[in-house]
């Protein structure tokens, strides 16, 4: 396999140690240090920056147990509507290959004093929440449970492992096999605030289902992760203007690039983490103009003065924002 020139964001040179199937269209790999060196550590919720075959960039959660130094294990849906890194993941990478990684991150960390877990995973966002869950051990420091939301049980990640007859009182796997009236009803779960932190991974609809049916829940116990990163493009996205107050800058964001992107392209050193609207890191002043708000993090009382950058765009032909 031909390397592509190595990113900067991932010059980590992992060797894949073992690829397999785990579903239908889904596929894990296990990456490890050349020399079998420990890599570096990560926490429950981490992710990853790999360099694909094809030479795209594309952000995955580990979801082995952070106690292993050993390897960073990765899973991957194969997406035919992509862009091509998870066609490339899934038709270019064998054993034995080498792929680019960048050092673990985490913007979806979990809260260790929370008092007990709601686990909220649809299709392939179980991965982050796996590793959560293997961090417990068989003795977990607080109750958990998990609601796992699939089309079916082929397409069902690590199915064997957590519908083990010993989770049968922690974790509850649904089948909707793409019928609208086979959708599991959260609200009976969410409808009462309690002392649990609400962790939610999964496709857009489910995050934002979950984000609607918990807005009576304290802001701080309800967690979010996605990995569509820039937000997406949408139909009717049209090229707009963004003005910076304080440093004077002015420039275009073109339809598939985000504010933050545009930012850096401009010579802008904009904090961020996430990059898919759920951390709220890149939570910037908005002075003027309407916001297109896409992100998971924002109240309603502040989308009048504040935008999430790495996804969110303009309504208006132009924001001015407070940089």
């Amino acid at each position: 396999m031909t390397i592509p020139p190595t990113h900067a964001d991932t010059q980590m040179p992992l060797r894949v140690a073992r690829a397999c199937d785990v579903a239908k269209d889904i596929r894990s790999f296990e990456l490890v240090q050349p020399d079998g060196s420990e890599l570096p550590p990560f926490t429950p919720g981490s992710h990853v920056k790999v360099q694909a075959p094809n030479g795209s960039i594309r952000k995955y959660s580990l979801c082995n147990d952070p106690g292993e130094r050993g390897r960073y294990v990765i899973t991957v849906k194969r997406d035919i509507s992509g862009q091509g890194g998870s066609l490339s993941m899934h038709e270019d990478l064998n054993e034995g290959d080498t792929l680019p990684t960048s050092l673990p991150s985490n913007a979806f960390p979990l809260v260790e004093s929370a008092k007990s877990y709601l686990f909220i995973a649809g299709g392939i966002g179980i991965t982050p929440i796996l590793s959560m869950i293997r961090s417990f051990g068989e003795l977990a420091a607080a109750p958990w449970k998990l609601i796992y939301l699939t089309r079916s049980p082929e397409t069902t990640a690590f199915l064997d492992e957590l519908g083990a007859p010993e989770l049968k009182h922690r974790v509850r796997i649904h089948h909707s096999y793409g019928d609208p009236d086979r959708v599991f009803d959260l609200w009976p779960t969410l409808e009462k605030p309690n002392a649990a932190h609400v962790y939610c991974c999964g496709p857009r609809p489910l995050m934002e289902a979950v984000r609607d049916m918990t807005g009576h829940w304290s802001p701080a116990s309800v967690h979010f992760e996605s990995f569509n990163e820039g937000g997406g493009v949408r139909p009717d996205d049209q090229v707009f203007t963004v003005k910076l107050a304080r440093s004077g800058g002015e420039f275009q964001v073109p339809v598939g690039k985000s504010i933050l992107a545009a930012l850096r392209e401009h010579g802008y050193n904009a904090a961020s983490s996430c990059e898919s609207g759920t951390c709220g890191t890149c939570r910037t002043g908005l002075l003027c103009g309407e916001a297109d708000h896409r992100d998971m993090v924002l109240m309603p009382e502040e989308m009048e003065s504040q935008i999430m950058v790495c996804v969110s765009r303009a309504r208006s032909p132009e924001l001015v924002l407070d940089l």
